[in-house]
């Protein structure tokens, strides 16, 4: 088993316990309003693609907790952390302080885990008036950027009530899955083989995007994390219901869109644009590729386990 310590760190209030609730345990945004603050650390294990565990520590970010966290927690938070999430509220008050401890944060990375990756979110940017929202987010990645050197910071917009929280959590989560370049590599041989313009595969649980292919360009950046939280959405209603979702067709004269169970960790999306392809056609085709993903899935999971995590 591969385990994966993600640490998830921000002031009190800053969103990071909304945000892991709506990504792994299925809680829908206004749901969140009922979550309490964090106490110390509160420790996950999220099972991922199989053999993949993330081990989620989601860290209270009370001033006392925090100063603790550099203190006499330091070896233990900071030692074999893989990632570093750091959650900034954008409508914070205290900036100057929040910049404090995520650069103690840094320090304590630099000295436990040189080789971590960071990820700051800048996040409730709903709260933000529409057209100032490109100008801060620049403004708040350049200042980050510059104050995490020598450590390389890659930062992301979010909300809880859009599809940017996939957008970020999809983009974190790849880097941590271990065949992804053969993965993608397959999917390119599977679009090109049965002619659709791209495929998507979605991890079971989390609906988040962890590869894809595309054949055509397509106008919409945005489209993979929108469909991820439409369809998340949409698989909550039915769980609501005591239904089971287990596949979707979509077809207008432009294009035909199909879901579909894939393997036991993943959902797939075929996208074409070719009319005169049959739906059972590609339906068949996608049955046919379940054998070989759930393939690559097992040569992942008889994987080496990476260093142990405490």
């Amino acid at each position: 088993m591969m385990k994966k310590k993600v640490l998830l760190m921000g002031k009190s209030g800053s969103g990071k316990t909304s945000m892991r609730s709506i990504i792994f345990a299925n809680y829908i945004a206004r749901d969140t309003r009922r979550l309490g603050a964090t106490i110390d650390v509160e420790h996950s294990h999220v099972r991922f693609l199989g053999n993949l565990v993330l081990n989620l520590w989601d860290c209270g970010g009370q001033e006392a907790f925090m100063e603790n966290y550099f203190a006499s927690q330091r070896d233990n938070i900071f030692r074999n952390v893989e990632v570093l999430i750091y959650v900034f509220d954008v409508e914070s008050r205290e900036l100057e302080k929040d910049m404090h401890y995520y650069q103690s944060c840094l320090e304590a990375i630099l000295q436990n885990s040189p080789e971590a990756k960071i990820f700051c979110l800048i996040h409730k940017m709903d709260l933000v008036q529409e057209d100032q929202r490109d100008l801060i987010f620049r403004e708040r990645e350049e200042n980050l950027q510059r104050l995490s050197k020598p450590l390389d910071c890659t930062c992301f917009r979010t909300s809880i009530w859009d599809e940017t929280l996939y957008k970020a959590w999809s983009s974190i989560v790849y880097m941590l899955i271990p065949n992804v370049k053969e993965l993608e590599c397959s999917l390119t041989n599977f679009a090109d083989i049965i002619d659709a313009d791209e495929v998507l595969l979605f991890e079971r649980a989390t609906f988040l995007v962890i590869s894809h292919t595309e054949r055509r360009p397509h106008r919409d950046p945005h489209r993979f994390e929108k469909v991820s939280n439409i369809i998340k959405q949409f698989k909550l209603s039915c769980s609501k219901l005591a239904a089971q979702f287990q596949s979707m067709e979509v077809r207008n004269s432009n294009f035909a869109a199909f879901i579909d169970v894939f393997t036991s960790n993943t959902y797939v999306m075929v996208v074409t644009s070719d009319s005169t392809i049959p739906s059972a056609a590609t339906l068949m085709n996608m049955k046919n590729a379940r054998k070989h993903f759930e393939k690559l899935e097992k040569l992942s999971e008889n994987q080496p386990s990476s260093m142990g995590v405490r």
